[in-house]
């Protein structure tokens, strides 16, 4: 039986990719902060991915039952808006460590349960490879910088036998869509130099994220190209035509219209 490691278990889509793979016939670590419920073949791995210490007792566990992994499934993240020069410096640490340093370290540490033909997936965003939108930004550049870590991580990998590869997902209806909104109401009632326009500003965010896509699909996904003989580096996964038709337009016109909408 084939073992994978899914971080973020204990999210949305975290817990649509560990009931897949398991049904799928796969042995399951489910890692996340908090412990997940263990059944046959799901085995709870508790971890916080900021904290190396955390990471290499979750990997000394995982040594004990498995001698291999097959996959590495990425999906810990957290979202933030905020301004990125009024959010207090841990907040902007904490955005880093989970999205990207987290990812750094689960690789490094788990690398030993690496073999020929192992698998590394990580869930970025479409923003990764897009501008974007204000006050969204603090997310999008861990997420870019993720992606670029994910590029340069299959670069090394693959002289090991080790494929890496990216899920470039756009919206999906997990608790973090109510999230953004939440964090959009504080931001617009706390910042002390932009004057923020809520209701507008949800307006875009709204239509941003209008076309959500279930957590099943992400994980489906996410099976499909671990089964894959030869995995690609990108995939992409419900890309927002908005954001698409606006990444299009001339640098310019991007900040004119933002200003005018704002």
């Amino acid at each position: 039986m084939k073992s994978v490691l899914i971080t973020g278990a204990g999210g949305g889509m975290g817990k649509a990719a560990v009931d897949l793979f398991e049904q799928s016939g796969y042995r399951v670590l489910a890692a996340d902060i908090l412990p997940c419920e263990g059944r046959d073949n799901v085995i709870p791995l508790q971890m916080d991915v900021r904290d190396e210490n955390s990471v290499r007792e979750a990997f000394q566990k995982a040594s004990e039952t498995v001698d291999e992994l097959y996959a590495v499934i990425h999906l810990a993240g957290i979202y933030a808006l905020d301004s990125l020069v009024e959010m207090p410096t841990r907040e902007f640490e904490k955005i880093i460590d989970v999205n990207l340093k987290g990812a750094f370290l689960v690789n490094k540490t788990f690398l030993p349960l690496f073999k020929e033909n192992s698998r590394i997936i990580i869930v970025t965003s479409e923003l990764a490879v897009r501008d974007p939108l204000p006050f969204t930004g603090i997310y999008g550049i861990s997420k870019s910088a993720l992606d670029n870590y994910a590029y340069s991580l299959r670069m090394e990998l693959q002289l090991l036998g080790i494929s890496v590869s990216v899920l470039r997902a756009g919206a999906v209806d997990t608790g973090m869509i109510g999230e953004s909104t939440k964090q959009l109401d504080e931001f617009c009632r706390k910042t002390e130099i932009y004057k923020c326009n809520a209701k507008r500003f949800r307006g875009i965010v709204d239509r941003v994220e209008s076309r959500r896509i279930p957590p099943a699909k992400i994980a489906r996904k996410l099976l499909s190209i671990a089964k894959k003989n030869k995995p690609g580096f990108a995939y992409s996964v419900n890309r927002n035509p908005l954001l698409i038709l606006f990444d299009l337009l001339p640098m310019r016109l991007r900040f004119f219209i933002i200003r005018k909408i704002l």
